[in-house]
């Protein structure tokens, strides 16, 4: 029989009094997930999405149940720099400092690289590559000026090592978003910041359902050495260790989620 998820692990103050960002931070994955595990380990945080609707909804949430002296919202499309300014910009403003920064916003899709046309190549690579660029630009202008340290955790993918077709657009993406992690450490590292990344497989979240086939989930799951996928908040566990002070020499790093790396 398949084991199922190991009990959820409570908070143990590993960021309190620390300030945090969050990309793509509404709704039931990976994003929320993270939100809700900073909060736990006593982080103030600022979540950003560009779906304003779940936004706000997981804002009121985590609010009612964190405070929301802890929590702020504001909209932000990755794509756009203007956004992405004014998201950092009201971050340092309303918390005074900007200390973790996980950028989790990524867009995926299928399609054979015969059939796959320059709009869907370049929003993918937009949202999911770029968009980690341009915030961990945002991020480390930030944290070099201010002088005082800081980490930054990219959400990557196993997908960025491994082939799987019709995901062309996605695995270069995520390959990037591996190498510009590697790169941006080796700058960062004079300044005091680390900059890592996470690598999930198969996290599974009610949108991720809707949008792929039963038989994909299936393949998907039965590549997993514990044969289940993981839940987002086990992917959020490892971006508190990267995150935090137990990781204080772990920088350039993309550590694999999953029993799949190379």
């Amino acid at each position: 029989m398949t084991p199922g998820p190991p009990p959820y692990v409570p908070g143990h103050g590993l960021l309190a009094g620390r300030s945090a960002v969050i990309t793509a931070a509404a709704g039931a994955g990976i994003g929320g997930a993270t939100a809700r595990r900073l909060l736990e380990e006593g982080a103030r945080i600022m979540v950003s999405d560009a779906h304003t609707r779940r936004l706000k909804e997981s804002e009121a949430e985590l609010a009612a149940e964190f405070g929301a002296d802890r929590v702020t919202a504001l909209p932000c499309d990755v794509t756009d720099e203007y956004q992405v300014k004014a998201l950092f910009d009201h971050a340092e403003k309303q918390h005074g400092r900007l200390d973790i920064v996980v950028n989790n916003a990524g867009l995926g899709g299928t399609a054979d690289l015969v059939d796959m046309t320059d709009e869907q190549w370049s929003k993918v690579l937009d949202v999911t590559l770029n968009g980690t660029f341009r915030c961990t630009r945002a991020a480390l202008r930030r944290m070099k000026a201010a002088g005082a340290g800081g980490v930054v955790v990219n959400n990557a993918s196993v997908i960025g090592w491994r082939a799987q077709q019709g995901q062309a657009h996605y695995a270069a993406a995520k390959a990037g978003v591996m190498a510009l992690t590697r790169c941006a450490a080796v700058e960062a590292a004079a300044y005091g910041v680390r900059v890592n990344a996470v690598s999930p497989s198969l996290a599974m979240h009610p949108h991720l359902a809707k949008v792929t086939t039963p038989e994909l989930l299936e393949e998907l799951t039965s590549r997993e050495a514990f044969g289940r996928h993981a839940e987002p908040w086990e992917v959020a566990n490892v971006i508190v260790f990267l995150a935090s002070g137990y990781s204080s020499y772990l920088t350039g790093e993309v550590l694999s989620v999953s029993s799949q790396h190379p």
